[in-house]
């Protein structure tokens, strides 16, 4: 069977969502021939899933705007429309990223706002892409209750951070009114972004203003106001937006850190750009290009008048005094959720909780991690718990946005060795001993700003060896790292190790005519012969091997956790060396990090002199934050 070409339409070919011939319903869309999958001026019928497919992968381009602005703005949303919002919010999120984690949000500076946003998003395209039919036209298109519990699903289990769990809510909540509907009209769509905001603030247990709630309830009071005047989809979308880009804007007058900031809530302006997704598939409406920037710091989006002298600072700093981040997935009944935050309630802030059915992604803000997570045991079973360190994750995005400018990616000139070296390094100082030892590339990065598997194959891509080697230098990045040797197209291996020291060690045994295989052995073997070493100071109060602990103390660590506790830099340096030092080492080599000053390292190279005199000692200038030392000692 074939669908007809509507004459006095130039080349375009019929959308008939599932229709034989004209004996079935109206076409409702026309599409530009280059759309269509398989070309020809008579498409099959199997096209229009073809085309659904398309949509769910990310593939519409210019010619769906062309034609939609021809037939005019869509009246109602299908769920083929719902995927392609879903696609248009994935792209855009993804190109104002950077711009979105460049700005402070209550309560903290969630430095990764706009990553966290858009990896809560990939996660609902990537379960609606696994919906049956959505591959194929041999199946019934998926409708649009399928569609509403992927994206309420995908949002659930992808969310990430604060602003990815509110997100998630806010996506269940708009899924939840429309999920019964075949098609969604203007008024169910005003009805369905007012029930967004209002699963939103009661997910939240402390609503605060200022903030994506905000932003939220502006746009649902906005479509609720236009749709009562019988406006079109189009002009119920374009109201919600006004609303809230004006919203958006007042941000910093209800929160004094965004006005200190000179930025908007980076949550609202996330939200924002959902509504330019949906204008985009209703009307066609371009989307909004990404604002410009230098990376060194906070961007203010267009739709933020405010500004002030203090709009070039970078802002990183914690609100609130609390320290941690804690998430996980909770396996409980729901009638327990009301008690588990009540428990929360007194164990931190920016307390959210999202879900149902039996399965809750929890979020909070805290001082006391243990509590956080006993709470759950309580109330059910806690799985995938993942713990963020808020200041450490400021202060290492400071560097990153930093140091990613400084460190370059490129390749040293020559012939490319047959294996290559990849290190994740933070530091200009670390940086260039890297280059010295022999790496070819380096990714910025570290104990909380970890590379994603994406961007560790992005490098290796261009490395123009035919074979590998990375140094992740941190525990956290093994599971990523592991994963890209899996996924890469070329030989790669990685070597373990845990640390820069580590990493240096490593290098020493680096033959570059040498296979990826039997550099990666004889590296990880060098980098276990050295004793490593690293020194930071205490942000909490706490309890050790060492004694107690008092946060400002100096902790000086080892591969088997906290040797030293002292009371200056200095004295946890010295002592750390008096713990790790045998007879027969030889040398001590100690990279100066952010914090230390030629009187400091002067005491400790006196201190080493004095106690195992012969003993040589190098000095290097690495620049990595928190670790005002690290040691190697060989």
């Amino acid at each position: 069977m074939h669908t007809s070409m509507r004459r006095g339409v130039p080349f375009t070919t019929a959308r008939t969502r599932w229709m034989l011939g004209f004996q079935r319903r109206l076409v409702r869309r026309w599409e530009w021939l280059r759309l269509i999958p398989k070309d020809g001026c008579l498409p099959q019928i199997s096209q229009t899933a073809a085309t659904a497919r398309g949509l769910l992968r990310g593939k519409a381009d210019e010619g769906q705007r062309l034609a939609s602005c021809l037939m005019g703005p869509l009246q109602r949303l299908a769920p083929a429309d719902l995927a392609a919002t879903m696609v248009a919010y994935r792209d855009v999120l993804r190109a104002h990223q950077e711009a979105i984690n460049r700005l402070n949000v209550y309560p903290v500076p969630d430095g990764d706002t706009g990553t966290n946003m858009a990896l809560t998003v990939e996660s609902v395209v990537a379960e609606l892409d696994e919906l049956p039919g959505s591959h194929d036209g041999d199946g019934d298109a998926p409708g649009m209750a399928e569609m509403c519990r992927a994206v309420a699903h995908g949002s659930l289990m992808g969310a990430r951070g604060n602003s990815g769990v509110i997100l998630s809510q806010l996506l269940r909540g708009f899924t939840g009114v429309i999920a019964d509907t075949k098609e969604v009209s203007a008024r169910a769509l005003s009805e369905a972004l007012t029930a967004a905001s209002d699963a939103a603030r009661q997910a939240v247990l402390r609503p605060v203003e200022g903030t994506i709630l905000t932003v939220a309830r502006a746009a649902g009071d906005g479509a609720t106001q236009a749709a009562g005047k019988g406006a079109s989809m189009a002009e119920v979308l374009d109201m919600a937006r006004q609303r809230a880009a004006d919203a958006l804007a007042h941000t910093p007058e209800q929160l004094p850190v965004l006005a200190r900031a000179g930025v908007v809530d980076a949550g609202g302006a996330g939200y924002l750009l959902l509504l330019d997704a949906a204008l985009n598939v209703v009307d066609g409406r371009p989307l909004p290009e990404p604002p410009a920037g230098d990376g060194k710091g906070p961007v203010v989006l267009e739709a933020n008048p405010w500004q002030d002298a203090d709009t070039d600072r970078p802002g990183v700093h914690v609100e609130g005094g609390l320290r941690y981040e804690v998430m996980y997935l909770l396996d409980a009944p729901d009638e327990t959720i009301p008690a588990f935050k009540e428990v929360w309630a007194g164990v931190g802030d920016s307390i959210v909780v999202v879900g149902g059915d039996g399965l809750w992604n929890c979020h909070i803000h805290t001082n006391d991690v243990g509590a956080a997570v006993e709470a759950a045991l309580d109330a059910g079973r806690p799985r995938n718990i993942t713990v963020t360190d808020l200041a450490e994750q400021a202060e290492e995005e400071r560097w990153v946005r930093e140091g990613a400018l400084g460190v370059t990616t490129e390749a040293p000139s020559g012939p490319p060795p047959r294996t290559a070296v990849v290190a994740v390094a933070n530091g200009d100082g670390v940086g260039r001993i890297f280059r010295s030892l022999g790496v070819h590339h380096l990714i910025p990065g570290g104990q909380s700003m970890n590379p994603s598997t994406a961007q560790i194959l992005d490098v290796v891509e261009k490395v123009e060896s035919p074979e590998v080697v990375l140094l992740p230098n941190n525990e956290n990045i093994h599971p990523v790292g592991m994963q890209a040797c899996e996924l890469a197209t070329k030989p790669m291996r990685m070597v373990p190790t845990s640390g820069i020291v580590e990493g240096f060690a490593a290098l020493l045994e680096y033959d570059p005519e040498a296979g990826a295989e039997d550099n990666s052995q004889s590296m990880a073997a060098s980098a276990r012969r050295i004793v490593a070493g690293e020194v930071t100071q205490a942000v909490r109060d706490a309890s050790g091997p060492a004694g107690p602990i008092h946060a400002g103390d100096w902790m000086g660590l080892s591969r088997d956790g906290i040797e030293v506790v002292a009371d200056s830099l200095v004295e946890a340096t010295c002592s750390l060396l008096g713990k790790l030092l045998r007879d027969e080492h030889e040398l001590v080599t100690l990279i100066e990090g952010e914090g230390t000053g030629v009187a400091e390292t002067r005491r400790i190279t006196e201190w080493i002199d004095e106690h195992r005199p012969g003993l040589a000692v190098e000095v290097h200038h690495g620049g990595q934050p928190l670790y005002p030392y690290l040691v190697s000692i060989e």
